[in-house]
C-alpha cells in the first residue's frame, strides 16, 4: 500500500493507494495543526490495520536534501521523522508542483481543457504553473525519449508590470511588501484580494455587493466575477488573469514548452470561464518579438483537483516501486 499526500497552505490531502487505485482519501485543514506529525497521527487512526510500503508527498515548499520547510505553514517535514512515525523507509518528498507535473503526465486527456485555439502540440518540454494559496511552477524536460520533472520556486520571481495600470499596482504592493513584490503576491488567493483592494481604492469600478464580512474574500471575489454580478470583481479577475498569463509566458520563454503549458491549482478550475475570455492568453502572448514563438503552444487547464495526489502516487509507483 502507498500513502500519497498533497500538502498545501490551505488544505492537506492524504490517501491510500493500492497500486494506481485510490482506496481511501481524507482532507484536513492545514491551519488546524501545529505540525505535520500531528496531522499524520490523525490520518493513521483511519488505517490502523494497513501496512504502508511507501510514502510520497507533494509539499508546497522547497525540498532541500530530501526534507522541506513549508512556505505558507510553520511546518518542517523530514523523511526520518515520517519514517519513525509510519515505520517504513521508502519515503519521498516532492515539491507540490513537481508532484503536479507527474500527475499531468499520468492523467487522461479528458482532465484537460484548452485555452489556446491555435495550439499545435508536439513532443517536447512542458511547463506547469499553479495559482492557489501560493504560486507554484515546474518544468518537464523531455530528452527525446522520456520526461524528467524539474522543480522550481519560480513563483517568487520579481513581478514585472507591463502597462501603466500594473505600474501603479506595483507601487501599491510595494507599500505592503517594500523588500520584494513577487508574482506569488499577485497570482494567488491573497493576490486576488490585493488586486481587489488596489482597484477598490482607485474608485474607477462600481461595486454592487459588500464583501467586508467574507471569511474567504478571494473565493467570494472569484464567484462574483464568474457570475458577472459585480464590476469591481470582474475587473479584479480580468487583471489577475492577464498577470497570470504574463507569468506563464515568462515561464514558457525560459523552457520553450512546445509540449504544452499546463495550469493546475484550484483557482484555474474555479475561474475557468474567466481564463477562457482572452485576458490570460493575451498576457501570455504579449512578448513583443517572441509573440510568434508562443502562439502555437498548447495551454490547458487541468480540471482534476487531486492532480498532486495522483502525481505523488504515480511517481512512487514509477520511480521507486517499479
Amino acid at each position: 500500500m502507498i500513502l500519497a499526500g498533497d500538502i498545501g497552505g490551505t488544505k492537506t490531502l492524504l490517501a491510500i493507494f493500492d497500486g494506481e487505485d485510490c482506496v481511501l482519501k481524507k482532507r484536513f485543514e492545514s491551519a488546524n495543526y501545529a505540525t505535520f506529525h500531528a496531522l499524520l497521527a490523525d490520518f493513521l487512526t483511519f488505517i490502523p490495520d494497513i501496512k504502508i510500503d511507501a510514502i510520497c508527498i507533494g509539499v508546497a515548499g522547497p525540498i532541500v536534501n530530501g526534507d522541506c520547510e513549508t512556505t505558507n505553514l510553520p511546518w518542517k517535514l523530514t523523511c526520518s521523522d515520517i519514517s519513525q512515525q509510519v515505520n517504513t523507509s521508502n519515503i519521498k518528498l516532492l515539491n507540490d508542483l513537481e508532484a503536479a507535473a507527474w500527475g499531468v503526465l499520468s492523467l487522461p486527456e479528458s482532465d484537460f481543457i484548452s485555452l489556446n485555439p491555435k495550439a499545435s502540440p508536439q513532443i517536447g518540454n512542458c511547463a506547469v504553473i499553479a495559482a492557489g494559496t501560493g504560486l507554484g511552477e515546474a518544468i518537464i524536460f523531455h530528452d527525446g525519449k522520456q520526461p524528467h520533472v524539474i522543480a522550481s520556486e519560480g513563483g517568487h520571481c520579481d513581478f514585472a508590470p507591463t502597462d501603466t495600470q500594473q505600474m501603479e499596482l506595483l507601487a501599491f504592493m510595494q507599500t505592503r511588501f517594500p523588500q520584494h513584490v513577487s508574482y506569488e503576491r499577485l497570482v494567488s488567493g491573497v493576490g486576488i484580494e490585493a488586486i481587489y483592494a488596489f482597484l477598490k481604492q482607485s474608485r474607477d469600478f462600481e461595486t454592487a455587493i459588500n464583501l467586508d464580512t467574507e471569511t474567504d474574500l478571494a473565493a467570494a471575489i472569484g464567484a462574483a466575477a464568474v457570475a458577472n454580478s459585480d464590476k469591481l470583481c470582474v475587473e479584479t479577475l480580468r487583471l489577475f488573469a492577464k498577470i497570470y498569463g504574463a507569468e506563464a509566458g515568462n515561464l514558457a520563454l525560459k523552457c520553450l514548452p512546445y509540449g504544452g503549458v499546463y495550469l493546475t491549482g484550484g483557482i484555474a478550475t474555479k475561474c475557468l470561464s474567466i481564463l477562457q475570455q482572452g485576458d490570460f492568453l493575451e498576457g501570455f502572448l504579449a512578448k513583443g518579438r517572441y509573440r510568434s514563438a508562443l502562439e502555437n503552444i498548447a495551454i490547458t487547464v487541468c480540471v482534476q483537483p487531486d492532480v498532486v495526489l495522483f502525481g505523488s502516487a504515480y511517481f512512487i509507483n514509477k520511480k521507486c516501486l517499479a
